[in-house]
């Protein structure tokens, strides 16, 4: 101790603290091909690029997580709907991959459990729906947004 006294003890608990475990740790795999995720950028903060029909849900680092997950449930019924209109089965925020999209500094957090899983986690791009992660951008994209953004795909 800072007097120089010392403490006995009879147990030492260590603990490095939490880690990420994207989607509890399950793989994703599409047509047999694992799917990275820290290769993805998210789409809307809900959808990982060029991946048909997943939207999750995630909060904000910034703001209440419930905000987040109410604006992503809204564009996913948008989506879906537009999907029965068009009758699709499918929709994938499309990136072709000449892109030229940069990654932003992924969700500006500086906490150890988010440092060691950087490299776990999807990208937030620097352009457009692609870098939007703050409530009011969102909420104005969601209020002014289109389903037919040239972005997402239906087939």
């Amino acid at each position: 101790m800072k007097s120089g006294e010392t403490l006995e003890c009879d147990t030492i608990v260590t603990a490095t603290g939490l880690n990420i475990r994207v989607f509890g740790g399950a793989k994703l795999i599409i047509d047999g091909k694992e799917i990275k995720m820290s290769e993805k950028f998210l789409y809307r903060g809900m959808m990982l690029d060029n991946v048909p029909n997943l939207f999750f849900y995630g909060g904000y680092t910034n703001a209440s997580w419930t905000l987040r997950c109410e604006i992503t449930s809204e564009w996913a019924a948008r989506y879906m709907n537009q999907m029965d209109k068009t009758n699709s089965s499918i929709c994938y925020p499309h990136l072709p991959s000449n892109h030229g999209m940069k990654p932003k500094n992924r969700y500006e957090l500086t906490s150890g459990y988010i440092q060691r899983g950087i490299h776990l986690i999807p990208k937030i791009g620097d352009k457009g729906a692609w870098g939007n992660y703050a409530f009011f951008p969102d909420l104005w994209g969601y209020a002014t947004g289109n389903v037919e953004d040239g972005v997402m795909k239906y087939e």
